[in-house]
């Protein structure tokens, strides 16, 4: 396993045939009818980019990608929980003495316990997809890059998560406030509603204007979500009925669920972490499930305004008390994660080892086989949905300094490298074969021959000419400096070396080698997150008097 993706970067050659040969039919055939849809919308998203680009949209679409990602919402749920706000969100009371009455706080409820179902759905079948299909993301150059993260190049586009999570919320959050039975004012309704357009619009057209994601990747991703959305708001009450009314037996269930769905995973062409993500929400959704029908059944548990709430009052605890609860269980969830992991890294690789041996394990491409090493290194740069300590000062100066953003121009990952060299090599092909390119302005012929448009060469045609020609390179600019504007190429050599070809693969960012057993980890250790905020953290406020009585 370690061999082939150490040999990647030699497999130049290779440009056009690797998807046909790591891809079985049944995927090849799909993504080879949607690749030439990616190709032909780039020149037009070039084209668009440089002309409505500004220092100010630039950091404005750059800073509210961050409110799109998983990241940002697997940051501040917690602190909902710990406010009261964590119940599953029936769409009824489940008190007699309350059934003709409406407590204003259920809409919150029904909003923020479901949104982690749904951001879960949303970025475990979009990684799905991701890696089913392999599709890479728009070319660059034409396209620039603008993004504050630097893990976000290194995945596939097709479908885009940050579309899928933006919509998905967004869908439900309307559907909530037009329900018959939603008790927000006239007034707050309208602006949530305003705020939660804007918020969605935002996110969607910044992949666009980034450079990061097409038309088709925003559009399945918006797809995606809007299903999500809706499936959640109209299944979500049954599926909370059954977690709390199941028997431990039938609460198995889930994690059975969960397990299958990881193992059926499907497997990349190319080195792309989506899978990571995957597993994580996977492990987020287990231990919030089965954490949720835990807590219920404790004697903790309040029952009121809906069974599992976690105990808060406001008014007993004061401004000052909620700060120290929320920075108390943010403590809980960072000293159960850096216990847990390393401790699991040590423990499982003998395990993994044993059990490879019986031929047990069914190892995923890419991930180095517990046979192939002694230790897992300590210092790994992780993949991760919620932040570790040493990443606080980096997103706290990137909150500080939100005017800085990376602008990068060329391949960035292994699936950017070999889209470009498999577009030189199709430019090759058609140039001594005399045919002449699929440009989306100009030049195209019906099956006659005829010119289908006959127009004057355009900026269109240059950017066209920019695809698959860049080399790898990045740079920090800041807002109030002058945007870097693509200017004209050349067209391409058709008959790249083997050497340029090298040259392409070694400098784009690999990902770091990643370890059998941090599948396991991963798994365990986002199971177990949302289980000490709901399981550890509220006895944890009891006992150091930041409980409230019922």
């Amino acid at each position: 396993m370690g061999k082939i993706a150490k040999d990647q970067p030699d497999a130049g050659l290779k440009s056009l045939n690797h998807y046909s040969n790591r891809l079985p039919l049944w995927r090849y055939w799909p993504r080879q009818k949607l690749l030439p849809l990616i190709r032909y919308e780039t020149p037009y998203l070039a084209w668009v980019q440089e002309k409505v680009r500004t220092p100010a949209l630039d950091s404005y679409f750059a800073f509210t990608a961050n409110l799109g990602t998983h990241t940002f919402f697997m940051v501040f749920l917690p602190f909902l929980f710990w406010c009261g706000h964590n119940s599953l969100g029936r769409g009824y009371d489940w008190t007699p003495h309350r059934e003709n009455t409406r407590d204003t706080d259920k809409t919150n409820n029904l909003f923020f316990i479901r949104l982690v179902h749904i951001l879960a759905a949303g970025v475990f079948f979009s990684g799905f997809i991701k890696d089913l299909l392999c599709l890479p993301r728009p070319l660059s150059p034409p396209l620039q890059r603008i993004t504050m993260s630097g893990s976000a190049a290194l995945e596939y586009g097709f479908p885009s998560t940050h579309s899928t999570n933006a919509v998905s919320v967004a869908v439900y959050a309307i559907a909530l406030l037009n329900a018959p039975d939603s008790t927000v004012n006239p007034q707050t309704n309208l602006v949530l509603q305003v705020v939660t357009y804007l918020y969605v619009i935002s996110i969607v057209l910044g992949r666009l204007y980034c450079g990061m994601h097409g038309m088709l990747d925003c559009v399945v991703g918006s797809t995606l979500g809007a299903l999500i959305g809706y499936a959640q708001y109209s299944l979500g009450p049954a599926f909370d009925d059954y977690i709390l009314s199941s028997s431990w037996v039938e609460i198995l269930a889930i994690p059975i669920v969960i397990l299958i769905l990881v193992r059926i995973h499907p497997e990349p062409a190319d080195d792309c972490p989506c899978f990571d993500d995957s597993v994580a929400f996977a492990g987020v959704t287990l231990g919030i499930d089965v954490g949720s029908w835990y807590f219920t059944q404790s004697s903790l548990a309040w029952s009121e305004p809906l069974p599992g709430t976690i105990p808060y009052r406001y008014e007993s605890l004061g401004l000052v008390k909620t700060v120290i609860r929320l920075i108390v269980g943010v403590l809980c969830i960072f000293a159960w994660r850096e216990v847990t992991k390393p401790t699991l890294l040590r423990i499982l690789p003998p395990v993994f080892r044993s059990l490879e041996k019986l031929g047990l394990l069914l190892p995923r491409r890419f991930f180095k086989t517990a046979s192939q090493y002694t230790t897992v290194p300590s210092n790994l740069k992780d993949h991760d949905v919620l932040p570790s300590f040493s990443e606080i000062p980096s997103i706290i100066t990137t909150i500080r300094h939100p005017r800085r953003r990376a602008v990068s121009i060329g391949p960035q990952s292994e699936a950017d490298a070999y889209e470009t060299l498999a577009y030189r090599e199709k430019r090759r092909r058609e140039s001594q074969s005399g045919g002449s390119r699929d440009s989306p302005v100009g030049g195209e012929t019906k099956p006659n021959g005829a010119p289908i448009l006959s127009r004057k060469a355009t900026t269109l045609d240059q950017y066209e000419h920019m695809m698959g020609t860049g080399s790898p390179n990045s740079a920090m600019v800041d807002i109030d400096a002058n945007i870097l504007r693509s200017s004209p190429l050349p067209p391409p050599q058709y008959e790249p070396s083997r050497s340029d070809e090298k040259d392409v693969f070694s400098q784009i960012k690999k990902p770091r080698v990643r370890y059998d057993v941090e599948v396991v980890t991963k798994l365990v250790v986002y199971a177990g997150i949302p289980w000490v905020v709901i399981n550890v953290a509220p006895p944890v406020f009891e006992f150091i008097g930041l409980g409230v009585p019922y």
